[in-house]
């Protein structure tokens, strides 16, 4: 169970607000804030002689209190944007501008290889997060090959890819109530016990929002009589028909992620629609490097954390702070790991590069080598090739055939209709 903080009358508060911050506490109160850290870390706090961690908390609570907004009135969901939150997100402003700006040369011909890649990420581990358990490497072998899914988990994943794609071309569209149904349709297909929930929003209030972790209760949500009047709220902060306070394009996104978690309005598939929008949101804002990046996989692999952002606002008077700056972490490392992985490609376009010597052989055929090279046992179709590289089947097709002319392949038949290429058998 996660500790709640301690409860602190109204009045003390406004008189840490009139009094200001005591000096010699104020940097540790900033620092605390930087990563906007909840009791179970603040009460172990070293401080100064006469300090209680009590006191030390009504600090914290008060500098936050005090620069706080209203973000949701019903529910009374409250957020303080702190500096930090507001370099990252600048940062994040000029990364996202930029990007692909440096060495565009380079990076240009490959984006729609690493968009194909990211994509599929994403889909796997968003589908992971909710019981997936398909391995990777096979979930990616379906994706690119088209393969029908075998159960509930591969079926996951490829809605998951499939609703992602949508988004992807209707980017622009405003929100509407129709819009998110459909995308939960999309998201839920086949998967659901009862497939009328597929799509639909829930009619009972027979749902509680659970640890996966702990298993532990973590809140009960809104009754399903208030879903109404919460799509419509959601789509209208969605499509910025909000006046009043600007909130960063970013951190609008996490908080139409909490909305639609924290409302729970669908039987399942809440937490992949709630990322799914955030996802949308980024896209529709021109936060276009967003496509290229997995933000799932880093929650999924930060899972626990994920949980404990959500159960700490709950905790703590709905302060959404918790989840605001989680998710702004993950999105920092998010765009770590697209750079590293352009880094990578990159480093093995250039190991291709020495194929190429050889003569008679362009990169793609160049870099498939290389694939064999390192993955041996790799098997490449026509379409594999056309994915990978964003060509048509015809081009495909003649980088495979001419590599077998040149002894490079070996074509092999998979059944009465695929063909596959594979490294030539050592004699």
């Amino acid at each position: 169970m996660i500790e709640s903080p301690p409860k602190i009358d109204k009045r003390v508060i406004v008189n840490a607000l009139m009094g200001g911050c005591d000096p010699l506490i104020a940097p540790l109160v900033d620092k605390i804030n930087e990563t906007y850290e909840y009791w179970d870390k603040v009460k172990y706090k070293l401080l100064p002689t006469g300090y209680t961690p009590q006191m030390l908390w009504i600090q914290v609570k008060a500098s936050r209190l005090g620069g706080a907004f209203i973000v949701w009135e019903k529910y009374g969901i409250n957020l303080c944007v702190t500096s930090q939150m507001q370099r990252m997100c600048h940062d994040f402003d000029m990364k996202f501008g930029s990007f692909w700006e440096v060495d565009n040369d380079s990076l240009n011909s490959e984006k729609k290889y690493y968009l194909n890649s990211s994509l599929m990420e994403e889909a796997i581990y968003s589908s992971k997060m909710e019981g997936a358990s398909t391995t990777r490497m096979i979930a990616k072998e379906m994706l690119r090959k088209k393969k029908s899914p075998q159960n509930k988990s591969q079926q996951m994943i490829v809605n998951n890819y499939n609703t992602i794609q949508y988004i992807v071309a209707h980017k622009d569209d405003p929100l509407t109530e129709q819009t998110l149904l459909h995308i939960h349709r999309l998201m839920t297909e086949r998967t659901m016990d009862n497939p009328e929930n597929a799509g639909s929003f829930r009619t009972n209030d027979n749902v509680v929002v659970a640890d996966m972790v702990e298993g532990d209760v973590i809140y009960t949500p809104p009754s399903f009589k208030e879903i109404p009047e919460f799509v419509k709220t959601l789509c209208s902060f969605f499509n910025n028909n909000n006046s009043g306070i600007f909130i960063h394009p970013i951190i609008r996104g996490i908080i139409i992620h909490f909305m639609l978690a924290y409302m729970h309005p669908f039987v399942d598939g809440n937490g992949r629609t709630a990322r799914a929008l955030f996802y949308w949101y980024m896209l529709k804002e021109k936060y276009n490097l967003t496509e290229y990046m997995s933000i799932s996989r880093v929650i999924a692999k930060s899972k626990s954390s994920y949980e404990k952002a959500f159960r700490y606002t709950e905790n703590d008077g709905n302060d959404m702070g918790y989840f605001v700056a989680y998710n702004l972490k993950a999105l920092e490392i998010a765009f770590q790991q697209l750079r590293d992985y352009i880094q990578r490609k990159q480093k093995e376009k250039k190991a291709a590069n020495s194929f190429l010597i050889a003569g008679n052989i362009n990169l793609r055929q160049a870099m498939v080598l290389q694939r064999l090279k390192e993955e041996p046992d790799t098997i490449f179709t026509v379409k594999d090739v056309q994915e990978l590289f964003s060509v048509s089947s015809m081009t495909a097709r003649k980088d495979l055939t001419d590599l077998v002319k040149q002894g490079y392949l070996t074509e092999v038949a998979i059944n009465k209709v695929t063909r596959g290429y594979i490294k030539p058998q050592e004699d």
